[in-house]
């Protein structure tokens, strides 16, 4: 499952005028490929979640919480609830020392609720271009073929080393602008385990990023993983601690709107 919102706070997007518009673009976005061997691994991995439990999930909304390292220590835990609604709507609210802050973004727009400054502002576009790249980096992104919209390629890797007497299966998602990302699943029970890929840092600099998926744990018939680590550069970032996770859970539109009296809207939140 995607989770957005470690961007939150560690980084604060004439061929033939007889053709319409769209079938202009479509003319130039490439095909979207795939090796028979790499879509029976993405098969696999569907069915370890769940098979047509899991990709009948719309809405997704948890509780838990989540914490900053910093230099190897780590900072005070902060409590969220986040909804998110497939393929590209994520709220997140956090409530820590500091304060609360809520992060919203649908597709490639959204907005940002500071309360410590009682302050609600557009993301900008290096906000919407990390959304982005948190949703091409998604397991889910894989499974549920989100992918082929742009015109990407799936590629079989390999297998790799991933412990003693272990290995993951990995397949790679490469799309038109170079950007890729790889997968990896375990060889025996086929649930996600890793995405890495190549990122800028808030320095500008390119480096590596990975994201393990760990305690899997049974949500009647779909499968969801309980703790997510987020390392760059091989030092952990962030982890997510899941304590609380509903599937198809009610999730209006409302919370998409952008709030324009604050006073009322911070009562809101829980």
């Amino acid at each position: 499952m995607r989770k957005t919102f470690y961007f939150a706070l560690t980084t604060l997007l004439l061929v033939s005028i007889a053709l319409p518009a769209a079938a202009q673009e479509a003319a130039r976005k490439p095909e979207a490929k795939s090796d028979p061997k790499a879509e029976e691994v993405v098969r696999k991995a569907v069915e370890a979640l769940g098979g047509a439990a899991y990709l009948g999930v719309r809405t997704i909304v948890s509780r838990g919480y989540f914490t900053q390292f910093r230099e190897g220590m780590q900072s005070p835990l902060q409590t969220f609830v986040d909804y998110l609604a497939f393929p590209d709507r994520e709220r997140t609210e956090f409530k820590g020392s500091d304060g609360r802050f809520v992060q919203t973004y649908t597709g490639e727009t959204g907005w940002i609720y500071d309360g410590t400054k009682r302050l609600v502002t557009d993301v900008t576009p290096a906000q919407a271009e990390a959304f982005r790249t948190t949703m091409r980096t998604s397991y889910d992104n894989v499974l549920r073929g989100w992918w082929r919209a742009e015109g990407a390629q799936l590629s079989y890797v390999g297998r790799r080393e991933a412990g003693v007497g272990m290995r993951n299966e990995t397949v790679r998602v490469t799309y038109p602008d170079g950007f890729a990302v790889e997968f990896e699943f375990g060889a025996r029970d086929f649930l996600p385990a890793k995405a890495l890929y190549r990122n800028k840092d808030v320095d500008g600099e390119t480096v590596e990023e990975e994201d393990r998926f760990a305690q899997f744990l049974s949500l009647g018939a779909v499968r969801f993983p309980h703790v997510i680590d987020k390392y760059r550069a091989g030092t952990r970032l962030t982890r997510i601690n899941f304590d609380k996770v509903e599937m198809n859970a009610p999730v209006p539109d409302s919370l998409w709107a952008k709030p324009s009296d604050l006073k009322t809207f911070a009562k809101t939140l829980k």
